[in-house]
């Protein structure tokens, strides 16, 4: 499911619940606790407006006529959504919370969770939210960095992160060992990184390249 794109909005708390009062008097609570909140009817509803920039977490309830929450938490792991999700319900049970926290729920709360308990959650969630944030910007800068090597230098890189020295790497590519060396020197300066651990670090943290077969 492609997620539409748009401008990135406050960290927001998505509320999804079938039941009207309950949802309401949820984002009363939350509102008045100091967060913003969008409270959604239906998972459908809520899909409808889901964009790739989304920041905050997802509430949702578990048994919802439609979409339930285990089939939204699925969509949301498809579509690549960045929002942890919370599941407050009241017909949890232990088999069904361990299942969603191994798909990566954040929690797994009964409507009758104490709002000091649902507070923590709720500030836990927006925290990691925060912190996955920053390390997925840390990476696209990251990434961005590898956008500066020539098509040459790419290529050395290749060779060296898979350890093999200056001269290997000039018989495989037909080139000169100076000019390994010419060009090891360069993308160490435009990534700013001078080891071979550094380097290979930081390949397989950004996933440039593929693994070697």
């Amino acid at each position: 499911m492609p997620l539409p794109s748009g401008p990135a909005p406050q960290a927001t708390v998505f509320i999804i619940d079938d039941d009207t009062s309950f949802l309401r008097s949820l984002a009363r609570l939350l509102r008045a606790s100091g967060f913003p909140v969008v409270a959604h009817s239906s998972a459908a509803e809520f899909l409808a407006s889901l964009r790739p920039d989304l920041s905050g977490c997802v509430i949702t309830d578990l048994k919802m006529p439609g979409m339930d929450g285990m089939a939204l938490q699925a969509t949301l792991l498809k579509a690549g959504s960045p929002l942890p999700i919370l599941f407050l319900t009241g017909h949890g049970d232990i088999p069904t919370s361990v299942q969603a926290m191994r798909h990566g729920a954040d929690d797994f709360l009964t409507k009758q969770a104490t709002k000091a308990d649902l507070i923590a959650a709720v500030n836990r969630a927006l925290a990691r939210n925060e912190r996955e944030r920053a390390e997925r910007a840390r990476l696209r800068a990251r990434r961005q960095q590898f956008e500066l090597l020539t098509d040459r230098e790419r290529e050395v890189l290749r060779h060296v992160v898979q350890g093999q020295l200056n001269k290997q790497i000039a018989a495989d590519l037909g080139i000169r060992e100076r000019t390994v060396k010419f060009h090891r020197t360069n993308l160490t300066t435009k990534l700013n990184l001078h080891s071979v651990a550094e380097l290979t670090r930081l390949v397989q943290e950004t996933g440039v390249f593929p693994p070697p077969m």
